[in-house]
């Protein structure tokens, strides 16, 4: 009697509807990821001239998100849709050859950095700090290297972030998405505590006018 009484209860805990608190979570977390990757997109499509539906209609070719810029760089450069290069690149093609294949120089890769850029960007660097841009062409960039280049470059003529800082946030492992998502935000907040700051000036300002009017003899 008791062992049916207690797989009773059992059933009817686990039967039990689950907490809103608990969906509210899982709801909110969808949410944001989501607009994670809109922003994401719509930076994208505004720095490389494309619509939102083209940037989701390459996405949902498989091409993975962090790839997006590569592509779309490629694409406005080369002058040819972004089909185009997706169709290329899920054939198997590298990123490098893409690029050779459309005439194009590693030049539009990379963004000047005022540091040594360390890893994942030393090697890279290091292979054209010391080369004339005529034999650019000779030395081969991997992936990897092709795909932190062109997003540390978009991110940071996005926002006028200093490269050293999206370097630095690359090296700590966060993904692209993560880092646009970190550095639009700190964007954003800037722009609303400056009008703040200007108020909080010309308040100091006033302030010391009339203090100084006061000592006027």
């Amino acid at each position: 009697m008791r062992r049916l009484l207690v797989t009773a209860f059992l059933a009817v805990i686990l039967m039990a509807p689950i907490a809103p608190t608990a969906r509210a979570e899982v709801t909110v977390g969808a949410t944001i990821g989501d607009d994670g990757l809109k922003e994401f997109h719509l930076a994208i499509g505004r720095q490389y001239n494309y619509s939102e539906k083209e940037i989701v209609a390459i996405q949902k070719r498989n091409i993975p998100e962090d790839e997006l810029p590569v592509l779309f760089c490629i694409a406005r450069r080369a002058q040819v849709s972004p089909m185009t290069i997706a169709k290329l690149r899920l054939g198997g093609q590298s990123w490098w050859d893409i690029t050779i294949h459309y005439g194009l120089s590693p030049d539009l890769f990379f963004i000047p950095v005022d540091v040594d850029p360390g890893p994942p960007y030393g090697r890279a660097y290091g292979y054209y700090k010391d080369k004339d841009k005529h034999h650019w062409k000779t030395v081969r960039l991997e992936d990897v290297e092709i795909i932190n280049l062109v997003n540390l470059r978009f991110i940071c003529e996005r926002y006028k972030k200093a490269p050293s800082e999206v370097i630095r946030m690359r090296a700590r492992g966060d993904n692209f998405v993560r880092i646009h998502g970190e550095v639009k935000r700190g964007k954003e907040a800037k722009k609303e505590s400056a009008p703040n700051a200007v108020v909080v000036n010309e308040k100091r300002e006033g302030k010391k006018q009339s203090q100084g009017k006061g000592h006027k003899k």
